[in-house]
C-alpha cells in the first residue's frame, strides 16, 4: 500500500491521542504566584504591606487607630482607549474587577418612556418598546407597587393618600385594564439583555446616590440592614426623620452614609430630586416615541460613587484626564480625600505593575488553585453554574478528627465567594463540597459561605449544604458574566469544549470510503479500480497511519481502491475531504 508511506509529520505536527500540550513556561514562578500557577495572596499581602508604609505619615496615624487598621485597600484604574477597567484590592489581592468597553450600551439602571406593545396573559408579562432592538420584558408584579424590601429597615411611611388606595385596590389581574396595548408606561431596566432574551425591567424606579436611593414611586424610607452598629443606626434614622422629602417619595440610606453628618445627606437629596425633575420634564414631552430619560454615569463615575469609602487608602489612575475627574468626583464627596488619589506614570502598566493582570487570567481559568494544595473547577453553563472541590495535593495537617477535609471545604467556599463575585456569576450555582459526616463541620462551611458573601451588592440566597454535600445558591444576575462579556463560543468546537478524537474520525473516514466505493460500484457502475484522496488534520493522518494502517491496506485489497492520503494542518480536526484523482470533490 504504497499511498501509505507518507514521509514523516514535521515534528511539530505530530501528537499522540492522548497527548496534552507540553508546558513551555520558565521553571521560576512568576511573581506574585505559585509554582502551580495560583495566586500567592501571602507575597501580595506583603508587598501591600510595603506599600503601605509609603502613606502619608498622618493617613498612616489614622488608620492604625481604625477597626480595619490591619487591611490595605487600593483602588487601581487602568483607562485605554477601547476600554476602561477598575480593580479594587485587599491586601494586594484583587477583590473586585469591572470593566467598560468603549461603545458599551449601559442598560441597567437606564430609565425610559416606553409603550407597550404587547400584554402576553399566559406569561403573564408585558412586552414594551423602548426604542432598542429587543423589546423589555416587564412581569405584571412589576408593574405594581413593590413590597418592601428585606434588606431595608423602613421606619417611616411619606406615602400619599392615591397611592396607599392605588396599592389597596389594584392586583396583577387587572394589568391589561391600566396598561393596555399602545399605552405609555415609564420603566427602568433591572437586568441587561442576555443571549436571545431582552432587557428585564421594572415601574419601581430607583434612583442611586451617593448617600441616598430615591424612589420616586414609592413612599417607605428606611435604612440599609448591612449597617450593622445601633447607635449608628439610631443616629441615621432620627437623620432620615428630619429629612424633607416630597410626599409619595421614599428615600433609603446606603450603606456608604454610615458616619456622614446630615448635610451630606441634604446635598444628596437635593442632587437625587434636581435629576428626578429633570426625567419629569422628558416624561411630559409631547413626543410620544419612546425615548431614554437616564442613564448611569461611566465605569469611573459609578466607581466612585459605589465604591469610593473612607475605608479605601489609595487611589491610582494611569491617564491624565480620568485623574483629573476622579479628583473632582472625589473632592465633591470629600475634599480630604482628594490627597488619596494619585496619577500612576510609571512605564510599566499598572495592572501589570500590581500583579493584577495575572489575578485577571486567573478569572477565566477553568481550575483555580487553593493556598494549601487543593483547587476548586467552576464550569458555566446554560442552566446553572457548576463549582466542584477537588482535594488534589492537599497539604493541610490531619486534625484529630480528619479535620483537613473541613479545611479543604473551608478554603473552597471563601475563594469560590471571590470568584462568584469577581466573574460576576448569577443564577443558580451549586458547590459540590467534599462529604463531611460532622454536622457541626457542614454548619460550619455553610457560615463561612455566608460571611464571604456578606458584602456582595447583588441579591443572593444560599440554603444549608445537603444531605449529598451540596451548597446551593442562588445570585442575582444583572449583567452578562465576565466571561461571556469577553469571550465567545471555541469556533472549532462550537462552545462544547471537546472535539471528535483522531480514533472517532479514522471510524468516520472509514464509513465514508466504504459509502462512497459502494455508491461508485453501483450507481456510476464503475468497474476498475478507483483512486480516492483523502485530505485531513495531521493528528488524524497519525492515526491512520499506525494503529488502523491495517485495515486501510485491507480495504485497498478487497475493494480495488487506491488510497492516496495528504495531511492539511489548516483542515478543523474534525473534518476531512474525499477526493478524485484530479482533485474534485465526490458528489
Amino acid at each position: 500500500m504504497k499511498a501509505l508511506r507518507q514521509p514523516a509529520l514535521p515534528p511539530n505536527s505530530e501528537m499522540s491521542e492522548n497527548t496534552e500540550p507540553e508546558d513551555h513556561t520558565e521553571d521560576s514562578p512568576e511573581e506574585g504566584t505559585t509554582p502551580t500557577g495560583g495566586v500567592d495572596q501571602q507575597k501580595l499581602a506583603e508587598e501591600a504591606a510595603r506599600r503601605r508604609k509609603e502613606l502619608p505619615l498622618l493617613q498612616r496615624i489614622v488608620k492604625h487607630f481604625s477597626k480595619d487598621r490591619n487591611t490595605y485597600r487600593e483602588l487601581v484604574i487602568n483607562a485605554e482607549t477601547l476600554e476602561k477597567r477598575v480593580a479594587l484590592l485587599t491586601n494586594g489581592v484583587l477583590d473586585k474587577f469591572e470593566i467598560e468597553h468603549k461603545g458599551e450600551n449601559r442598560m441597567v439602571g437606564a430609565i425610559f418612556k416606553g409603550r407597550v406593545q404587547n400584554l402576553e396573559s399566559g406569561l403573564k408579562a408585558a412586552f414594551v418598546d423602548i426604542g432598542q432592538p429587543k423589546n423589555a420584558f416587564l412581569h405584571y408584579w412589576d408593574m405594581l407597587p413593590a413590597a418592601n424590601d428585606s434588606q431595608v429597615e423602613f421606619i417611616r411611611d411619606n406615602e400619599s393618600a392615591e397611592q396607599k388606595q392605588r396599592k389597596a385596590r389594584y392586583q396583577a389581574k387587572d394589568i391589561p385594564q391600566l396598561f393596555p396595548g399602545g399605552s405609555d408606561i415609564v420603566i427602568q431596566v433591572v437586568k441587561d439583555q442576555i443571549g436571545t432574551k431582552g432587557p428585564r425591567s421594572t415601574t419601581n424606579i430607583a434612583l442611586p446616590g451617593r448617600y441616598l436611593v430615591l424612589m420616586p414611586f414609592s413612599g417607605a424610607c428606611g435604612v440599609s440592614r448591612k449597617i450593622e452598629d445601633n447607635a449608628e443606626r439610631d443616629r441615621l434614622k432620627d437623620i432620615l426623620r428630619s429629612l424633607t422629602i416630597p410626599e409619595g417619595m421614599g428615600v433609603i440610606i446606603r450603606t456608604a452614609g454610615e458616619g456622614k453628618q446630615a448635610r451630606w445627606f441634604v446635598r444628596d437629596l437635593h442632587m437625587l430630586l434636581k435629576r428626578w425633575q429633570a426625567i419629569v420634564e422628558k416624561i411630559n414631552a409631547p413626543d410620544r416615541k419612546p425615548v431614554l430619560l437616564y442613564q448611569e454615569p461611566g465605569l469611573i463615575e459609578r466607581t466612585v460613587r459605589d465604591f469610593l469609602t473612607e475605608e479605601v487608602d489609595r487611589i491610582l489612575v494611569d491617564n491624565p484626564g480620568d485623574f483629573k475627574l476622579v479628583q473632582d468626583l472625589v473632592g465633591e464627596i470629600s475634599p480630604r480625600s482628594r490627597s488619596r488619589v494619585e496619577l500612576y506614570s510609571d512605564p510599566i502598566p499598572v495592572f501589570e505593575r500590581y500583579n493584577i493582570e495575572r489575578q485577571i487570567e486567573q478569572l477565566f481559568q477553568r481550575r483555580v488553585p487553593l493556598p494549601s494544595g487543593g483547587e476548586i473547577v467552576i464550569d458555566e453553563t446554560e442552566a446553572l453554574t457548576a463549582i466542584d472541590v477537588n482535594t488534589g495535593s492537599h497539604r493541610g495537617k490531619e486534625g484529630k478528627d480528619g479535620s483537613f477535609i473541613t479545611q479543604a471545604n473551608l478554603e473552597a467556599v471563601t475563594e469560590a465567594a471571590r470568584q462568584i463575585q469577581l466573574r460576576n456569576l448569577g443564577g443558580l450555582i451549586m458547590i459540590d463540597t467534599i462529604d463531611m459526616k460532622n454536622a457541626k463541620d457542614r454548619k460550619k462551611v455553610f457560615d463561612t459561605l455566608r460571611e464571604a458573601m456578606e458584602n456582595d451588592r447583588a441579591k443572593h440566597q444560599i440554603l444549608p449544604i445537603s444531605q449529598l454535600g451540596v451548597l446551593q445558591m442562588t445570585r442575582q444576575r444583572h449583567t452578562e458574566s465576565n466571561t461571556t462579556s469577553m469571550y465567545t463560543a471555541c469556533p472549532h468546537c462550537q462552545g462544547r469544549g471537546i472535539v471528535k478524537n483522531p480514533r472517532t474520525v479514522s471510524v468516520e473516514v472509514q464509513r465514508k470510503l466504504l459509502g462512497l466505493i459502494r455508491r461508485l460500484r453501483t450507481e456510476r457502475k464503475v468497474a476498475g479500480e478507483i483512486v480516492i484522496r483523502i485530505v485531513l488534520h495531521p493528528i488524524n493522518l497519525d492515526r491512520i497511519k499506525l494503529e488502523d494502517k491495517e485495515f486501510f491496506i485491507d480495504l485497498e485489497k478487497s475493494c480495488n481502491v487506491r488510497l492516496l492520503f495528504k495531511h492539511d494542518a489548516t483542515f478543523h480536526v474534525e473534518t476531512f475531504k474525499l477526493m478524485d484523482e484530479a482533485g474534485n470533490d465526490f458528489r
